[in-house]
């Protein structure tokens, strides 16, 4: 008799249906990072008012390089200045949050899992990088902004599903999130390695040691903000003054949060503790950023240079065609050579939608173009302008692209998120647990019952009505 044969595994499902935990954590973080999308979206939009308006220019450049803060600590700068280095470090302190949930607890943890957003994101890296070479190669330009059109930015595509009213299914949510965390890590490796200046070892063996300090005390189980805000600004200052970018900073201290949780744990500390700072960095910290950063010069003269300039081109190219062919390209790829399958419920036609919208990419890219030329202040003005040019033709085809879908979103999410036995939890969610058919049957015989009931006032009150002389029964052929 010959031996059973063993099932071959199902083949993954490339954005199939989360875990409820992980669909949970991605609806709150979503939720927190769109509104903090539209205050990003106002305050952009705030800048280039206040900075185009000939009676409020001077105003705007006045508070973008008024100085302040400690001289001898190296640390007198610009309201813009602290805006790049100080705020945007809260919103890389999250970021790190993310990733080493993301490494533990989420995606990211099983390479299998890991490999699609891993490779779309290093794919819609590469290849705006090689968009932006290119395009000044072709026309003689700097190769300096090569990482300008690198990064993706969350908040901002968020803020835009959420002014055009589209419901993206929660995997191709929770893609796009784990996307932007791991352009985000890349982001930061691009920043470190190739955006640091002369080092002060004294002052990054300081930074070391607090860092170092830091760890210890998470693991001591030491608890109380009074502790680390205050060792936090620490290794800040000291990782600014080593010459490396203190956002660095932000991110190594995410990273050594503890974001598995114990079994009598609801939360993991880094979960608490993300849950805490998100609303500051995407509400306060990022748009702020945006509103020292997105002032630049926008008149017809200046627009058109961004379409004749190869630095500022090769912006636009490398966000419009290189992150949707890249991230198109990488997804595909992965596809292609691993077992993983597109879900049943998704087409081609929405990862090319999700694609695009990648490709806004505002407040990394707008501190990149800062670095990269940093002593050029009219060239970095013109990236800047190109990033928010190369963001809104993003937007408009990505929003092109998801209005053409929106019916089969609506639908999609609509399923998700229904829950007729009310408990709580989505159908989706139960359909294998024997509870929850109990109460359909329970909810379905309660209906059964009221319908009879409803049927048998009916019968009656026809059947009173056939009874009653000259009611509807009878016949009226005869003289009155």
């Amino acid at each position: 008799m010959p031996a059973p044969r063993t099932p071959t595994p199902t083949p993954p499902k490339a954005f199939g249906r989360l875990s409820l935990p992980e669909r949970n954590y991605v609806a709150d973080a979503l939720r927190t990072e769109t509104v903090g999308g539209v205050l990003l979206l106002i305050a952009a939009v705030t800048a280039l008012i206040w900075a185009n308006v000939p009676a409020l220019q001077d105003s705007y450049e006045s508070v973008s390089d008024f100085h302040f803060g400690p001289a001898a600590l190296g640390l007198d700068l610009s309201v813009a200045h602290w805006a790049a280095d100080g705020l945007l470090a809260i919103f890389f302190f999250v970021a790190g949050i993310e990733l080493k949930r993301e490494l533990v607890a989420g995606d990211l943890r099983d390479p299998r899992a890991a490999a699609l957003p891993v490779v779309a994101a290093l794919c819609g890296m590469i290849v705006p990088a090689l968009v932006y070479t290119l395009t000044n190669g072709i026309g003689g330009g700097s190769l300096a902004g090569w990482a300008v059109p690198t990064a993706t930015d969350i908040a901002f595509a968020l803020a835009v599903l959420a002014v055009i009213g589209t419901s993206l299914p929660s995997a191709l949510r929770a893609f796009l999130l784990t996307l932007a965390v791991v352009d985000d890590l890349f982001a930061i490796l691009i920043i470190a390695v190739f955006f640091t200046s002369d080092l002060d070892f004294l002052a990054l063996g300081g930074a070391v040691v607090g860092l170092a300090a830091f760890w210890l005390l998470l693991r001591k189980g030491v608890r109380g903000w009074y502790v680390y805000v205050p060792l936090a600004l620490a290794i800040w200052g000291l990782m600014y003054n080593s010459g490396i970018h203190a956002t660095i900073a932000g991110v190594a201290m995410g990273l050594m949060l503890r974001c598995h949780r114990h079994e009598d744990e609801k939360q993991s500390p880094g979960e608490h503790i993300e849950h805490l700072v998100r609303p500051i960095s995407s509400g306060l910290a990022v748009p702020l950023f945006a509103l020292f950063s997105a002032g630049v010069a926008v008149s017809g003269g200046a627009l058109g240079e961004v379409f004749t300039t190869p630095e500022t081109l090769g912006v636009v190219l490398g966000l419009v065609v290189g992150k949707t062919v890249g991230i198109f390209g990488g997804t595909w790829l992965t596809t292609r050579f691993t077992r993983a399958s597109l879900s049943d419920d998704l087409a081609w036609a929405d990862i090319l939608a999700v694609s695009a919208l990648a490709g806004i990419g505002f407040t990394v890219s707008l501190l990149i173009g800062e670095l990269a030329f940093e002593g050029d202040a009219l060239m970095s003005d013109s990236v800047k302008a190109s990033v928010l040019v190369g963001s809104l033709v993003a937007t408009v085809l990505a929003t092109v692209l998801l209005k053409i879908q929106n019916a089969k979103y609506r639908k999609l999410t609509e399923d998700e998120e229904r829950d007729d036995d009310l408990s709580g939890v989505p159908d989706i969610y139960e359909e294998d647990d024997p509870a929850y058919h109990l109460r359909m049957a329970e909810i379905c015989e309660k209906k059964a019952a009221e319908h009879r009931r409803i049927a048998r006032e009916k019968a009656e009150e026809q059947n009173g009505l056939a009874d009653v002389p000259g009611g509807a029964g009878e016949d009226h052929d005869g003289p009155a």
